[in-house]
């Protein structure tokens, strides 16, 4: 199923069968998720079950690997701090309406 649809069975059927020591191995990473803030959900609930995630195509999206942590918990601060400036501007948005 696209990785448009956040409801995706098949993927969570998959998540809920990992075990600790799985690799979820992924061609691209839009074949998983659409934006960054899902590609990280996804990445973390993996983590959540011991298992690690690589990219084929993007070598630096690897949690098997401690680059590729490092680099994907880079992506998590970046992805968090533009949630709060989202939230910042909208509160500014609002108080000036």
């Amino acid at each position: 199923m696209s990785g448009a649809h956040r409801d995706r069975p098949e993927l969570s059927r998959m998540i809920d069968q990992l075990r600790e020591g799985d690799v979820v191995t992924v061609w691209k990473l839009d074949r998983l998720a659409r934006s960054t803030r899902n590609l990280l959900e996804i990445v973390e609930t993996i983590n959540s079950t011991g298992a690690r995630f690589q990219s084929l195509s993007e070598p630096w999206a690897d949690t098997t690997t401690h680059a590729g942590k490092m680099i994907m918990t880079i992506f998590a601060g970046i992805a968090e701090f533009e949630r709060d400036l989202i939230r910042e501007r909208t509160g500014a948005g609002r108080a000036n309406a």
